[in-house]
C-alpha cells in the first residue's frame, strides 16, 4: 500500500482536518488527524493495521502494547494480524501504568502500536513500561508519523505514513493569524 493510497484512505474518511488545533503534545498545528474516523471503520482498521504488522511479522512479536486511547484499536488490529494478544496501558495519576490485570513477562517480546506520533511522548512512556516490566521492546508500529521521522526512539519503527507537518509552540506569536483552537484528541493533559 503507498503512501498515497493511506493518505487518499484519511481524506475520504474525513480523519484530516484542517483549521487550529492543540495536539495532545501541547503544540499547536493547522492539520490534525482524527484516526477515531479511520478506524471506526473495521475493513480499513484491518487492512491499514495488516500493513503494519507485515512490517514486524519476522520479529517474534509475542504480544502488542498501546497507550489508550487512540492506539487501543491499531494494537488490536496489528496484534490480530499476528495472532497474538493486545494490551492497552491507561494513565493513573498521571503515570503509564497497566491495569485490569494486564500484564507483561519478563523477556516477552513486545511490539508498541500507536495511532499517531507527534511528539512520541506517550510511546516513550510506553517503552519505559515495557522495559520495566522486563519486556523486550521489538519496535514501534503507527498509522502516522506527524513528524516526518524526526521522533528518536531507541528501537526500531516504523509508521505507515510520515508526514512533516508544521507545529507551533503554545507560545508562538503566529498562533494569532489562526483562529480559534479547538482539542480535539483524547486527553485533555498536555504530555506527548
Amino acid at each position: 500500500m503507498t503512501e498515497a493510497a493511506i493518505l487518499a484512505i484519511f481524506e475520504e474518511t474525513g480523519a484530516l482536518l484542517s483549521g487550529h488545533f492543540i495536539l495532545t503534545s501541547g503544540l499547536h498545528s493547522t492539520q490534525y488527524f482524527q484516526c477515531a474516523q479511520v478506524l471506526k471503520h473495521p475493513d480499513l482498521a484491518e487492512k491499514l493495521c495488516a500493513e503494519i504488522a507485515r512490517n514486524f511479522a519476522a520479529g517474534g512479536v509475542e504480544l502488542v502494547v498501546a497507550p489508550a486511547v487512540g492506539g487501543i484499536i491499531v494494537a488490536h488490529e496489528i496484534a490480530r494480524a499476528l495472532g497474538v494478544p493486545a494490551l492497552f496501558t491507561e494513565r493513573e495519576d498521571g503515570t503509564m501504568t497497566l491495569r485490569r490485570g494486564f500484564e507483561i513477562r519478563p523477556g516477552q517480546r513486545v511490539l508498541v502500536a500507536e495511532d499517531v506520533i507527534t511528539t512520541g511522548g506517550s510511546v516513550k512512556e510506553v517503552i519505559a513500561l515495557v522495559k520495566k516490566a522486563q519486556g523486550e521492546v521489538v519496535g514501534v508500529g503507527c498509522l502516522l508519523d506527524r513528524s516526518g521521522g524526526s521522533v528518536a526512539l531507541e528501537v526500531p519503527y516504523k509508521p505507515l505514513l510520515s508526514l512533516q507537518i508544521k507545529t507551533y509552540a503554545p507560545d508562538d506569536p503566529d498562533l494569532k493569524k489562526l483562529g480559534p483552537a479547538v482539542k480535539p484528541g483524547s486527553r485533555s493533559r498536555a504530555n506527548g
